[in-house]
């Protein structure tokens, strides 16, 4: 129970990453604030944790929105009374070729998935810096360091993520506040036993990655043990990127 009592916000908690996010944080004795936008699945997160004894608590939260981002921060730290730590995982991608991919569905990616990370942490960090600080982790994407055609939306604001991670880290340094980063690579969030032995073997750990894989790593990096890892990007992918590979 390292995190007993410790206030969490985990933003897109309902499903995949941010769920199991949360249940990891819930496990460990912290009170989990589940900023989600999907009314559904974000109670049914809250309920799984709650059903196992558990303290969370679901606010409805669409992270493109600036005043939801404000309120969703200002409730947390009403109903706990503080906020230690933040996981901006939240986001999604639209996958067009980018002669066709319009402005709008642009702006849409980056103010969700980028400018939505700065606005939870700022908020975060408002809170944090007045109860002696606190640990922002964003999660980025390793398609932030290497692509695959019509994601040039996605891969600008993952890109960005671990631009601004740094950049926060020394903004925040003197309040006290950590900002890290994890860039995941394969995570199944589906039916892992559909994957086939091709997609397990492009890794060098022999397997595709599973959400308590991220999970577990942000665990370590909040955990006040590791308080000297700060403004930094923990790629977490199986060794994927650092396979060589070459074309017959």
């Amino acid at each position: 129970m390292k995190f007993r009592d410790k206030v969490v916000i985990v933003t897109g908690a309902g499903s995949g990453i941010g769920r199991s996010i949360a249940i990891a944080y819930a496990s460990e004795g912290a009170k989990v604030v589940i900023a989600e936008k999907d009314p559904v699945t974000g109670s049914e997160t809250e309920n799984f944790i709650t059903s196992a004894g558990r303290t969370a608590c679901f606010i409805q939260t669409d992270i493109s929105n600036p005043s939801e981002i404000a309120a969703m921060t200002k409730s947390a730290a009403e109903l706990f009374g503080t906020l230690d730590i933040l996981v901006n995982n939240a986001g999604f991608g639209r996958w067009k070729t980018p002669y066709d991919l319009t402005v709008d569905e642009w702006d849409e990616v980056i103010n969700t998935n980028l400018r939505g990370a700065f606005l939870c942490a700022r908020e975060a960090a408002r809170v944090m810096r007045e109860h002696g600080g606190g640990s922002i982790i964003n999660i980025a994407s390793t398609r932030a360091l290497m692509s695959e055609p019509d994601s040039e939306a996605y891969a600008a604001s993952k890109g960005g993520i671990v631009a601004l991670t740094h950049a926060l880290a020394a903004s925040f340094s003197n309040d006290h506040i950590r900002v890290n980063c994890i860039s995941p690579g394969w995570i199944e969030t589906g039916d892992y036993s559909k994957l086939r032995e091709a997609d397990h073997s492009q890794h060098f750990s022999g397997r595709v990655g599973r959400p308590e894989d991220i999970a577990g790593a942000c665990l370590f990096l909040s955990s006040s043990e590791n308080d000297f890892i700060n403004g930094e990007n923990i790629v977490i992918d199986g060794g994927m990127t650092r396979r060589m590979i070459y074309e017959p």
